[in-house]
């Protein structure tokens, strides 16, 4: 494994995966989905080491959704292949936050995908946009990348 993965920004929170044969599509390489699904997965694993968990937003009756994803594919990841599966918060205020992420793998140290995600805040019963709960402002915050804005 390569350990002097290059990472767009320092400490990330990372989560580890192997391409397996349910991730293969018809072109012999890791179908896009499943890219959005490790998005998910990787960001959930953050909230959850910084101890916001989803039982945390259903008693707080709020929750962050995605308002818009960017993603971009810089290289096929095939069957076998292992991932480190990085993230950061690098933007929050009081409605939404943003994580960047980037996907490397972990053989030769070359990224194979970057994403952005912008999130907003809402009420989980309403489905209506609301003010970050302070549970959230303060927990995420802790977590900005160095230099990041912070509201």
């Amino acid at each position: 494994m390569n350990t002097t993965a290059a990472w767009d920004h320092e400490g990330p929170h990372i989560l580890r995966v192997n391409v397996q044969a349910q991730h293969i599509d018809l072109m012999q390489h890791t179908n896009n989905v499943n890219y959005l699904q490790w998005l998910e997965n990787v960001a959930w694993d953050h909230s959850e080491k910084l101890g916001l968990t989803p039982l945390h937003y259903q008693a707080c009756g709020h929750g962050l959704v995605v308002r818009q994803h960017e993603l971009n594919y810089l290289a096929a990841t095939r069957l076998g292949d292992e991932l480190l599966l990085g993230t950061w918060i690098t933007q929050i205020d009081k409605l939404s936050l943003h994580r960047q992420f980037q996907f490397i793998r972990a053989g030769d140290g070359q990224t194979v995908f970057r994403a952005r995600t912008h999130y907003v805040c809402v009420d989980i019963a309403q489905g209506r946009v609301k003010r970050m709960p302070l549970e959230f402002t303060q927990t995420y915050s802790a977590a900005l990348v160095a230099g990041a804005p912070a509201a």
